[in-house]
């Protein structure tokens, strides 16, 4: 069963997907929250699997929220689903260790799909905000040491970061590469390491934007 904690600050809004959610028999909305703060909050005491979350709120925002939430509960994770494609928006989101970025006007079954997925490990992302990150990721690396970092990765690493960016999770890594899950997970906490990121996303974007994986 995948606990999810919906914040949003439109109650029209947490109902609506309480209906949505309420059809898959492997999905139980466990509390809601109307702002950032209230986010953490439930989640320090549900431990939900996911947060289903949106940006423009009172009291905290959910890009502050995100970010506290991944420090603070590593476990849990955040899908974003908000009305907002501006640039801005979307790329703190990531920053702040969102795992996907969805748009209102998702169809039910894709949001279900997505919530499946960024709970076993996957990232989901609205094809609108897409083109907005790959735009971004194909901008010439600024960072120092970004050449350093590509040599520190092992041959292994860098086919384990390729499906990462491909948005397979561990199960489905270890599946292709016949690795068991648990190797798989030490593979990825390690990359994690090294690039010095905390979430699938950001580990994507780092390696297209640093061209240490092949776009996609």
């Amino acid at each position: 069963m995948i606990r999810v904690l919906l914040c949003d600050d439109q109650s029209i809004v947490t109902e609506g997907l309480r209906v949505i959610l309420r059809q898959p028999d492997d999905i139980e909305v466990v509390g809601t929250a109307e702002n950032g703060l209230e986010a953490i909050e439930q989640v320090a005491e549900l431990a939900p699997d996911l947060v289903l979350m949106d940006l423009r709120m009172p009291v905290m925002n959910g890009i502050q929220a995100t970010a506290r939430i991944r420090q603070e509960h590593p476990a849990t994770r955040v899908l974003v689903l908000t009305t907002y494609d501006d640039d801005e928006w979307v790329f703190d989101a990531i920053r702040a260790g969102a795992s996907g970025y969805l748009l209102k006007d998702t169809p039910r079954e894709q949001i279900i799909a997505a919530i499946r997925g960024t709970a076993t490990g996957g990232t989901h992302v609205d094809p609108k905000v897409a083109g907005k990150l790959f735009q971004y990721v194909a901008q010439p690396a600024a960072l120092p040491g970004a050449s350093t970092l590509a040599v520190d990765l092992s041959a292994r690493e860098r086919e384990i970061l390729e499906m990462i960016a491909e948005g397979l999770s561990n199960a489905e890594i270890a599946e292709r590469l016949f690795l068991s899950k648990g190797t798989v997970q030490n593979y990825v906490s390690t990359l994690f390491a090294k690039l010095d990121v905390t979430d699938r996303t950001q580990a994507a974007i780092l390696a297209l934007r640093y061209g240490l994986v092949s776009r996609p």
